[in-house]
């Protein structure tokens, strides 16, 4: 079977998960509770962001945790869908699409994210993507 695209695997249909912890771990408190939330929410939520203003991925925890009634959303996972999100997204501008058209994954991380390290581009064109729209 051949191995998944960025596009199907952010596709795929999950359901958030709200998690009453019975531990401390990433901050959030026993009897606290943690969104485990979905790549597609992580993807609505960078692709709301207003032209000109980026996010930091503790923000867009925190924003979703709120949303969804919880004290925290899980950083492991969130970490993990934005890459999924910038991932498509390159598919899409290598497949021809404009970067408009795509979510505009560098409003929540820049050039020198480790993140962006393990992603197929140039940290510079992802800086370069932030100063076009912040100016």
């Amino acid at each position: 079977m051949p191995k998944a695209t960025a596009r199907e695997k952010l596709a795929r249909e999950k359901q958030i998960k709200k998690v009453i912890m019975d531990k401390a771990w990433a901050g959030i408190q026993p009897g606290q509770t943690m969104l485990v939330a979905t790549p597609l929410m992580v993807d609505a939520y960078i692709r709301d962001i207003p032209h000109g203003e980026t996010k930091t991925i503790p923000e867009l925890r925190d924003d979703l945790a709120a949303r969804e009634g919880c004290a925290a959303t899980c950083p492991m996972s969130t970490s993990i869908f934005v890459r999924m999100v910038a991932e498509a997204a390159l598919e899409d501008i290598a497949d021809g699409k404009a970067v408009s058209e795509v979510s505009p994954f560098w409003r929540v991380i820049t050039g020198q994210d480790k993140m962006t390290k393990k992603l197929n581009v140039d940290a510079a064109w992802v800086d370069e993507q932030r100063q076009l729209e912040i100016g």
